[in-house]
């Protein structure tokens, strides 16, 4: 079983940003304790933090046929970019869209997702606790 986990814009300033809405542990720190919640299930990961939309896009592609699964946090892009939607649609590979804050409660812009539509479920407001909560949902999906 393989996943591959991807985390978007700014994600690699958690512990820095806004601390009160998205925690005090780094990417790295809660990146570190998910693979080994989901290496102690024998599921080998793959994790990308990228800055750049094409370069999320470009990793969707080149899992397509070898990858079982995929879990983001699109950060800001899951608002707007029609472009990762399209990308999570064309490889058909199950989804699950994770999200720290609870995006339904804040700024009217973030209660929107364009992303979710694609995805066979969506988690967020459980701080951290959402990649693993995402995790265990798409495992159940897919046999893991």
């Amino acid at each position: 079983m393989k996943l591959l986990i991807l985390n978007g814009p700014n994600l690699n300033m958690l512990g820095v940003r806004k601390p009160e809405i998205y925690g005090r542990k780094t990417l790295a720190e809660i990146m570190d304790e998910l693979a080994a919640f989901l290496g102690g299930r024998g599921v080998q990961c793959e994790f990308l933090q990228s800055n750049h939309e094409g370069e999320l896009i470009d990793r969707i592609h080149a899992a397509f046929g070898n990858t079982d699964g995929i879990l983001i946090n699109p950060g800001a892009l899951t608002h707007y970019s029609y472009a990762l939607r399209d990308a999570l649609e064309a490889v058909g590979i199950p989804t699950v869209e994770v999200h720290l804050s609870d995006i339904h409660s804040r700024e009217s812009f973030r209660s929107a997702s364009v992303i979710e539509p694609v995805c066979i479920a969506q988690v967020s407001a459980l701080g951290e606790r959402s990649y693993f909560v995402g995790a265990e949902l798409l495992l159940s999906k897919i046999g893991g």
